[in-house]
């Protein structure tokens, strides 16, 4: 995993802007609205236009103890900043971790308690609250951001959410590197650097 961010960090030195997140598989949603009908209502982000020289790296699922600590070394290395979409019981494991990202200027989102793969509003309202609390109790800071487990989202759920004050972040479709199926370091920075454009949004575990 290190010898990935290195390379990737390495876009940094020609002057992209990277931010640095985790993401797990990419899957189909199960939602009425489509893609067009959710961007244009500003509901669910994907990717973000602009002219730019930047790209965004996602996060998820941590904070874990060396893991997380290894990328946040790189991180603060190149001078990058990053969003870390975190669940709430692996942030009380390891409330150093979180308190470092945010003492270190990283944005800190949120991606429910318990990583649940259900469809369950009620139920999914409740891990967000417990996750922020939990966030704002280590660092006194309230996400609010939100990007559902697996990108698995309903109507119902995003209104749901979006009511509540947050934004839906997801990641960009044409930047998946599938690096959950392990195709090795080699593909996965070729897939990133090959598909590389301003606006992408990467997910890289």
């Amino acid at each position: 995993m290190k010898k990935v961010v290195l390379s990737l960090l390495g876009l940094f030195l020609i002057g992209v802007a990277i931010f640095y997140v985790n993401d797990s598989q990419n899957k189909s949603v199960s939602a009425d609205r489509g893609r067009k009908f959710y961007e244009e209502a500003g509901m669910i982000i994907w990717d973000i236009k602009t002219e730019e020289k930047v790209v965004a790296l996602t996060f998820d699922d941590g904070p874990h103890k060396k893991y997380t600590t290894e990328v946040l070394d790189l991180l603060k290395q190149y001078n990058a900043k990053g969003t870390f979409f975190l669940v709430g019981e692996q942030a009380e494991k390891n409330p150093e971790v979180v308190l470092r990202m945010y003492e270190e200027g990283h944005d800190l989102a949120n991606h429910t308690y318990t990583h649940p793969y259900s469809r369950n509003v009620s139920m999914i309202m409740k891990e967000i609250k417990q996750t922020n609390d939990t966030i704002y109790s280590i660092t006194g800071f309230t996400p609010t951001l939100f990007r559902p487990v697996e990108g698995q989202y309903t109507d119902a759920m995003i209104e749901e959410i979006v009511k509540d004050g947050f934004q839906v972040v997801m990641w960009s479709w044409h930047q998946d590197t599938l690096d959950w199926k392990n195709p090795g370091v080699n593909k996965i920075v070729n897939t990133v650097l090959k598909r590389n454009e301003r606006r992408g949004c990467y997910s890289i575990p």
